[in-house]
């Protein structure tokens, strides 16, 4: 069935498009948050195991938000491997030691570039696409993902 939320559907497809990407991100993102979480070593590890723990917890929410986002605007969110590969700005974990300053500063990178992406559409979604809703609802995980990159960017200081 059609929505009908007061926005073209052209322009409801176009930011379903962008969110479609962002939930892909989102997707490897919390991938990446759950494989420090399994294969972080060092002397620091149960603080860490537990940090990262309640990353991935948020970006576990974070992402069913997107997709049910996604699906408010009538389109169909992906929910395949295969398509989040595709879609996402982000790449897999690079190799390198287990220790958390590096899955610190890889997922901390990752953050950023999600930040990036968002406050890039902020104004899109809000002007050229007309659809407020899905420009202050972006507005409201760019703010989530900065205070989670403080949170990372705090244990490399």
């Amino acid at each position: 069935m059609k929505t009908n939320i007061g926005i073209q559907e052209d322009r409801t497809q176009a930011v379903a498009v962008q969110l479609s990407k962002l939930l892909a991100d989102e997707y490897v993102l919390y991938t990446k948050t759950r494989n420090a979480h399994w294969n972080v070593e060092g002397p620091d590890f149960h603080n860490m195991h537990l940090f990262f723990e309640s990353q991935y917890e948020q970006l576990d929410e974070i992402i069913d938000n997107v997709a049910e986002r996604v699906r408010a605007l009538g389109h169909y969110a992906p929910g395949t491997l295969k398509s989040f590969l595709s879609l996402t700005h982000l790449t897999e974990y690079s190799e390198r030691e287990n220790t958390s300053n590096g899955f610190l500063r890889e997922l901390l990178a990752d953050h950023d570039s999600i930040i990036t992406f968002l406050r890039e559409n902020i104004e899109p979604f809000a002007n050229e696409y007309r659809d407020a809703g899905t420009s202050d609802f972006i507005t409201g995980l760019m703010e989530q993902h900065e205070k989670m990159a403080w949170m990372l960017r705090a244990h490399l200081k």
